[in-house]
């Protein structure tokens, strides 16, 4: 009985090291635990096609089509910034100053769907409907100041240029979206001060709530604010309905409700969709 005890902890053992000297998973794998997905950043990606998938899928003006699974993955966050000189020359004016993502690898856009029509002028048009639409996520420029920003794509509306009978590679969407405030209307300020809830104005100082100094940061409003967004397809899989491509979005960053001054947030990077038709 002793040596059939000490087989099978050997076995055990076997095992396990076969199991822990096995591949970590990979980005393709189909099935994988929250545990192989938690910090790995896989949950940030979004699908791409193939880049020899350079097809057209035909868009019949009596049809109605959807687009569904589309996800924006952002690449790289630029923030419109004051030169830290007041002296500076005209090359060195207000530019777009890359920035580093302090938020985990979570921020991209997933499972967003809308429909795809057809105008009358032939160009064709994108409502987007539901999905996650929106991430917040906050950036720290070159000198340190952190900017937060809500990702978003709510209610975005965007044509082609001109008209088209198809998505090919050169299609490419332009128009607008909203972006609501980085937090709701039910939060409270570090002192007390909110939309909804909360105090009029900062309770250590009474006797100034009314200043002018104080009147923004003590009267709280919920601002809804609007960004564009440009889709430039440049992959095709006529067999499956799937299309890729990159994006570039300009939208403003958080005002802490209207305290501050919102900045020009520059969003680049790749996006993923698939087409799927409707009779109408």
């Amino acid at each position: 009985m002793r040596y059939r005890t000490l087989v099978a902890v050997v076995l055990a053992l076997c095992l396990g090291l076969i199991t822990a000297c096995s591949g970590s998973p990979r980005a393709g794998d189909q099935a994988l635990s929250y545990d192989q997905i938690k910090g790995s950043g896989l949950a940030n990606l979004c699908p791409q096609i193939s880049e020899t998938r350079r097809d057209a899928i035909a868009i019949a003006p009596n049809q109605s089509y959807t687009l569904e699974e589309m996800c924006l993955q952002p690449t790289a966050f630029l923030v419109k910034q004051e030169p830290l000189v007041k002296r500076a020359s005209a090359s060195q004016a207000t530019q777009f100053m890359p920035t580093k993502p302090l938020t985990r690898a979570s921020f991209s856009i997933d499972q967003v769907s809308g429909v795809l029509k057809a105008d009358a002028d032939g160009r064709l048009t994108f409502m987007e409907q539901s999905g996650f639409d929106f991430q917040p996520i906050t950036v720290q420029l070159p000198d340190g100041e952190r900017v937060p920003l809500l990702f978003s794509i709510k209610g975005l509306v965007a044509q082609t240029l001109e008209a088209a009978k198809s998505i090919n590679p050169l299609t490419q969407f332009s128009g607008t979206f909203q972006v609501p405030a980085y937090r709701t209307a039910g939060f409270l300020d570090p002192k007390g001060r909110g939309v909804m809830v909360g105090y009029d104005a900062a309770v250590g100082l009474p006797p100034q709530a009314d200043s002018k100094e104080f009147q923004r940061s003590n009267t709280k409003v919920f601002e809804v604010d609007e960004g564009t967004l440009t889709l430039r397809v440049e992959r095709v899989d006529q067999g499956t309905g799937e299309i890729a491509g990159v994006f570039e979005s300009i939208q403003p960053s958080d005002t802490d409700f209207g305290a501050k001054d919102p900045m020009d947030v520059k969003i680049q990077g790749v996006f993923y969709a698939r087409l799927n038709s409707e009779m109408a």
